[in-house]
């Protein structure tokens, strides 16, 4: 592809960041979802890889090896970006530890714990590419950095915002031109690719801390309440005002041995705005739980399942219907707790599934939905009720960068977002409210 081809496809923010990348040893674009900080770092990185140093190895990493195929292998791919002459050069097979592009040898690696040291450790590197860099370990990283030991060795990486406590913002992006390192920050509107109506869809997607880094592109701390748009008015009906269901989606379930184990129902309301337009929410319908510290009886996996069974075929709507749960969510680590309920339900039509537990994700999905108010909650969820005032941000874990919940009284919460976020894509065409995967 030609240049000016290129000037066509990009802005001029970003543009100017492909020529400022060449005059520092470090580049990093950050900011906003689909802000094309990776489209145009991959084409800087191109223009590395032909005048990298002969000396040392060439390197792409990844948060795993699955992130890199897709994030960037897959983009590669794509010839109205980078044109047939160049996708054509560029050779990798998934899953491989290494990639030919433009004529030489890639090393490729998944760098989701601080082991992967070890795969770059003794050796002279003389470029290297970083995906989702704030996800990487910081061991990792510094030995990457330490391996640019070649003259015109490079480093560029891409990543969205996390803390403001990061280790990579602190320790390299504030620092800057003193380490040798240029920054760039874009949002969505630096993409000139992108309809109005996505970026209004993707503003949509997130809330609170989640909005300020992925939509704003800023490096935000997770602090205070982890809902603080919950609104008991907004967000609490009676049971007996349920509206009706078009489905129930499914029970999501927290386990514990010496904690409470908890049970709660979502089910999609059947509902019309005043045009006669679907307007469909989540409700979560009921709850179930029990609690060995209450009780001061801690019950064995076949005593907790018979209990949960006890309560599935009562009445969880304030009127007759044919519907019923279609999935159970349960607490992934939960495994022979899951096993006794396959048994127990085998033939009944439900059976357990490991939920999906991406805890950030997970609370942004729930958040969003809060804040749309695009989830209700029946006053039968009196757990729920009570954790979801009291979740916050664990501020220790902040002041390190990292982003964590307190871990106390979170069963209820915990069994809710197994259920919700592991079926949005079962949801999601029903409730208008473009909630999207982190």
């Amino acid at each position: 592809m030609r240049l000016d081809a290129l000037e066509r496809l990009v802005s001029r923010a970003q543009m100017l960041s492909l020529v400022d990348a060449l005059q520092f040893k470090l580049a990093l674009w950050y900011g906003a979802v689909s802000s094309g900080k990776t489209v145009i770092s991959l084409w800087a990185f191109l223009l590395a890889v032909r005048a990298a140093p002969r000396t040392g190895i060439i390197v792409i990493a990844g948060r795993t090896m699955t992130t890199v195929y897709q994030n960037i292998f897959v983009l590669f791919q794509n010839t109205s970006i980078f044109g047939s002459v160049i996708s054509s050069q560029i050779v990798y097979t998934p899953g491989a530890a290494s990639a030919r592009i433009l004529g030489r040898e890639v090393m490729v690696i998944g760098a989701h714990n601080k082991e992967a040291v070890g795969r770059i450790q003794g050796s002279t590197v003389a470029l290297a590419y970083v995906d989702e860099a704030a996800l990487m370990p910081e061991e990792f990283w510094n030995m990457l950095i330490s391996r640019l030991r070649v003259e015109g060795a490079r480093l560029l990486a891409t990543m969205n915002p996390a803390s403001r406590n990061h280790w990579i913002r602190k320790k390299w992006i504030v620092p800057g031109a003193t380490k040798n390192l240029v920054s760039f920050h874009f949002t969505m509107k630096d993409n000139p690719n992108l309809p109005a109506e996505y970026i209004a869809d993707m503003e949509a997607s997130f809330s609170g801390v989640f909005y300020d880094r992925m939509i704003k592109g800023e490096w935000t701390n997770a602090a205070g309440a982890v809902y603080p748009m919950w609104d008991d008015k907004r967000h609490v009906i009676p049971f007996d005002s349920m509206p009706r269901l078009q489905d129930i989606v499914g029970i999501g379930m927290d386990y514990g041995t010496t904690n409470a184990t908890t049970a709660l129902m979502l089910g999609i309301t059947d509902e019309y705005d005043p045009r006669g337009n679907p307007k469909a929410r989540l409700v979560l319908m009921d709850e179930w739980g029990y609690d060995s510290k209450a009780s001061n009886v801690r019950l064995t996996d076949a005593e907790l399942s018979k209990r949960f069974r006890a309560w599935l075929p009562q009445e969880h709507t304030p009127y007759p219907t044919a519907l019923q749960p279609r999935f159970i969510m349960l607490d992934p680590a939960a495994a022979s707790f899951r096993q006794q309920l396959h048994n127990d339900l085998r033939g009944q039509s439900l059976s357990p599934w490991a939920a999906d537990n991406s805890v950030l994700a997970g609370i942004a999905t729930i958040g969003n939905l809060l804040d749309r108010d695009q989830l209700i909650v029946t006053d039968r969820c009196e757990g729920f009720q009570s954790e979801v005032t009291e979740y916050r941000w664990n501020e220790k874990a902040s002041a390190k960068g990292e982003d964590e919940v307190v871990k106390e009284d979170d069963h209820y919460l915990d069994g809710s977002r197994y259920i919700t976020h592991s079926t949005k894509n079962i949801w999601s065409p029903y409730v208008q409210t473009h909630v999207a995967a982190a």
